[in-house]
């Protein structure tokens, strides 16, 4: 072994995600510094979950920053979405001064709490109509779950009929889910991280005409199962067509393990949302949202 070899060879350990396999180099004196017994952890940059680095026999302090290590995206492309872009978009969850982002909080702990003990972890959000708001739903229920500290989450732009997440985020990508299923794109052109710790998105571009038919193709189906079975820690977040009027969101519901429906306050008319829950009758229907509610000013100081 040459001395650089060597060198090498003491002053760093390979660390490997459980997750995805990805490999990291770390330097060995940080490893060294992490009280015995203890462990320190630190985020994937390729699928977000989490890599544990147990402490050396011979460790006697922590050193600054090892519970953070940086570690950089090696597949996702990270795209920093600004604050303003967040704000004027109407992603509040990402903001904790922000009474609509209270509600959100809301959201996600009755979405945790019906899912964490049985590892429900693929969401399906979808309305009864247009324009009621499950896109925005999705997103901030993903940034909010994201925020969390247990869970990474990925979100899913499966509106193959007008996909709009990447407008929210403000992000133009090249190729998109349906691009990917019919073979023209590999998945690692489509993971973006927006800036936001522990959230990847996996966005939509162009509309198909034929949506169904790539929805329900074998290749949607070993997608799901192979980020749902691999990703165990992480939430999946699908942002669906709405329900009446579209089969994609029916073929996609057999799929996933809850489905959420959003519906506009004094907007949707009642019959819709009946309408709608006849056709969830077979899913496992988490809740209904309702959007676009005036929101009560919080009195509790």
């Amino acid at each position: 072994m040459s001395k650089q070899e060597k060198k090498t060879t003491e002053e760093v350990i390979r660390v490997v995600c459980p997750n995805c396999n990805a490999r990291y180099n770390v330097a060995s004196d940080t490893r060294d510094r992490i009280p015995k017994g203890t462990r320190a952890t630190a985020i994937c940059k390729k699928c977000s979950g989490q890599i544990v680095i147990e402490s050396n026999p011979n460790s006697i302090e922590i050193p600054k920053g090892a519970l953070t290590m940086p570690i950089k995206y090696t597949v996702s492309k990270t795209i920093d979405v600004t604050h303003d872009t967040l704000r004027d978009n109407r992603l509040v969850a990402f903001f904790d001064d922000s009474p609509i982002a209270e509600q959100y909080k809301i959201l996600r702990t009755q979405i945790l709490c019906k899912t964490g003990k049985e590892r429900l972890n693929t969401l399906l959000v979808t309305s009864a109509g247009d324009s009621e708001g499950k896109s925005l739903t999705a997103a901030n229920l993903a940034i909010s779950i994201a925020k969390e500290v247990e869970h990474t989450v990925l979100l899913v732009d499966a509106d193959m009929k007008k996909p709009s997440l990447h407008r929210l985020f403000g992000i133009e990508p090249a190729v998109g889910l349906s691009e990917y299923l019919l073979g023209n794109a590999s998945l690692s052109d489509l993971f973006v991280n927006p800036g936001i710790d522990k959230l990847i998105m996996l966005l939509g571009r162009h509309k198909a005409t034929n949506s169904a038919e790539i929805i329900g193709s074998p290749a949607m189906k070993n997608l799901i199962h192979e980020i749902k079975h691999r990703y165990q820690d992480r939430y999946i977040i699908f942002d669906a067509p709405p329900v009446i009027g579209s089969a994609d969101t029916l073929i996609l519901s057999q799929y996933v393990d809850g489905v959420i429906l959003v519906a506009a306050y004094d907007e949707t008319p009642k019959a819709q949302i009946e309408k709608a829950l006849e056709l969830l009758e077979a899913t496992n229907l988490l809740g209904t949202v309702i959007n676009k509610a005036p929101v009560a000013k919080n009195l509790y100081n």
